[in-house]
This record gives structure tokens, C-alpha cells and sequence, in this order.
């Protein structure tokens, strides 16, 4: 496999504040790559970088072969980009959209109409082509914008949050879409998101960043293997206590607090909750509940950034037309 996409010490500070750390990534041609982080961990950064709309205060990077800084053009003509917030006229219908765009990216015109038949059939709104974008669901739109992000046949489609904000079986739909694109097209598909379920079931490989830095990085089951253990879930009265107790009597410290609860990573989990049982009765603790799984995408993430992936309660503007608006202002 070869590396479309190749970060060398990629870097970008902020007023004194480093917010991409001497960023080292590849991306190998065909594959998913999902990209998880925080609020604040540089992920938004670093795409914007490798779209070209921020230049990096140090380090280089490629996409397609061609440098982020010196060939500028020839990656913005490499790349299709699905934006988190709407980006597209809705007082045009969903043909007149993909026609604008096919123009605004040099596609010439005797393709045209062959290419937008062919992607409103991919994404399946060729019966709603001609309807104007406003009476279109928020689905039906996000599906229009992966296929607009496909009409110049680009080598790498980045995909910032693609279903925020959709209901469970319309996210589903277009995680199905997003596959049948990529491999409809030989492209290679670079994924953030907020949803861990959607990342453990698109990517081929997950990059988890935070604090500028990528602090682990393979497949997701192998993500999931590094944890080599069961998790149980606890909620309880006096939480804090009952952690410092059951570290104590039990050396139970791989532990973490989420929402309330308690989530202990062990091994042979279920030889461990009779014993936790027996520490909170002998010491009266109350148990509501105790649960037994095996580790998630979510626990791995916890794991490697000692937070949830939605717990940082800083305010943030997100993606890449929110780094726009930053700009304008």
C-alpha cells in the first residue's frame, strides 16, 4: 500500500498556544481513517492544515504527493470535503448544487451530466434531483453532500463529522453510503467524529489525538486488545470513597469515573464482582447497579485520554467552516 497522506513534524500554534505537536501520520491510499480526539486535541486543526485552509507554523505535510504549503492548488484538486455545518444552497435544487459545484472544480462540461446522474444514483436521490434543496430531510441533504464532495473524482474525501445531529437509522444509511462511495470510487476516506460506534465501524484504522499529539493509532480491535481485560460498570453511593476502597482491598486501579459511575478495567471480570459485592456490604456501601462487558471504542478512548470523548464542557467552535469563520472575524 502506498501513503497518500504523510505529516513530517506537522505543526501549528495558536497566540503561543501549540495547537498540531510535531504531528507525525500516514494515511495509506483506499483505507478509512478515523480521527478521534476531545474538545481542543488539534483533530480540526490538523484537517484543516491537510485541506489546506490553515498553513502550519512548522513541519511539512503531503496529500496525493503534493505539498500542503508549495502545491496548494493541486491538493485542493485532490480532495473533497463534507463540511459538519450546511454548506449547501438551499434555494437550488439538488442537481443545480452538484452542477455549481462540477463548475467551481474545473469538471468539464461534456462530463457532467454523466458524473451527477451517476452520483445521485449512488446516494440515492436520483427521484429528488430536481426538488428544491429546502424540501429535502436532514439526511437526504447529508447524503447530497457526500455526493457532492465526490463529483471531481477526488483521491481523498475528508469527512468532518458527517452525522451529527441524525437520528440512529439515518446515521446508519450513510455510514452504508460512505462505504459503498469509497469503494465505488477507489478513494481514501478521512473520518472525524464524536461517535465512537461510527468509528469502530467505518475505519480501518483509528488515530486518537489529544493535546496536539497522536497517543495511539492501529485498528480498532486492536485498540480494543490493549485494554486485555473486562470492564465493569458500577453505580453507587459516596463513589469517590467507594473507588478509593476498592483500590485498597481489591487493587482495583484501573479505574474511571463517567457520568456517575464507576468503569474498572480487570481481568476474569467475572470472578472480580463477587468480591467487589462483598467489600461494599462488609463496608456499607450501596450498590444500585453492577454490569459486566467487554471494552468498547470508549474505553479505550478513557484509557488513553483519562476523559470521555464528549466531557470537556469548554466551549469550542468545531470544523472547518467554524476555523473559517475564526478567520473572517
Amino acid at each position: 500500500m502506498t501513503n497518500i497522506i504523510e505529516t513530517n513534524q506537522l505543526t501549528r500554534r495558536f497566540n503561543g498556544l501549540t495547537a498540531v505537536d510535531k504531528l507525525d501520520i500516514t494515511v495509506e491510499s483506499g483505507e478509512i481513517f478515523g480521527l478521534l480526539g476531545p474538545n481542543g486535541a488539534g483533530k480540526t486543526t490538523t484537517i484543516s492544515m491537510l485541506c489546506t485552509i490553515l498553513k502550519p507554523t512548522g513541519g511539512s505535510a503531503k496529500v496525493n504527493g503534493f505539498d500542503i504549503v508549495k502545491q496548494a492548488m493541486q491538493v485542493r484538486k485532490s480532495i473533497g470535503i463534507v463540511f459538519q455545518d450546511p454548506s449547501i444552497d438551499d434555494r437550488l435544487t439538488g442537481r443545480e448544487n452538484l452542477y455549481m459545484h462540477a463548475n467551481l472544480y474545473g469538471v468539464p462540461s461534456s462530463e457532467q451530466k454523466e458524473r451527477i446522474d451517476r452520483v445521485l444514483k449512488l446516494v440515492e436521490l436520483d427521484d429528488r434531483a430536481d426538488d428544491l434543496m429546502r424540501t429535502y430531510s436532514g439526511g437526504m441533504r447529508r447524503r447530497l453532500e457526500l455526493g457532492r464532495g465526490l463529483i471531481h473524482y477526488p483521491k481523498v474525501l475528508f469527512l468532518d463529522e458527517p452525522t451529527v445531529g441524525l437520528d440512529p437509522q439515518t446515521r446508519d444509511h450513510i455510514w452504508k453510503y460512505i462505504r459503498e462511495l469509497k469503494e465505488a470510487h477507489d478513494i481514501t476516506v478521512v473520518l472525524t467524529t464524536h461517535y465512537m460506534d461510527e468509528a469502530d465501524r467505518l475505519s480501518d484504522r483509528i488515530g486518537i489525538m489529544d493535546h496536539g499529539k497522536i497517543i495511539a493509532l492501529d485498528t480498532p480491535s486492536k485498540l480494543k486488545e490493549t485494554l486485555e481485560g473486562d470492564v465493569i460498570t458500577i453505580k453507587a453511593n459516596k463513589i469517590d470513597e467507594f473507588t478509593a476502597l476498592l483500590a485498597e482491598k481489591l487493587g482495583l486501579t484501573q479505574s474511571v469515573i463517567v457520568d456517575g459511575g464507576l468503569e474498572i478495567t480487570v481481568h476474569g471480570g467475572k470472578s472480580v464482582m463477587p468480591r467487589i459485592m462483598e467489600v461494599a456490604a462488609a463496608n456499607k456501601f450501596f450498590i444500585e447497579s453492577i454490569l459486566l462487558r467487554e471494552p468498547n471504542l470508549e474505553d479505550v478512548f478513557l484509557h488513553y485520554t483519562g476523559r470521555n470523548i464528549r466531557s470537556d464542557n469548554t466551549r469550542e467552535l468545531h470544523g472547518f467552516s467554524a476555523i473559517q469563520r475564526r478567520k473572517i472575524r
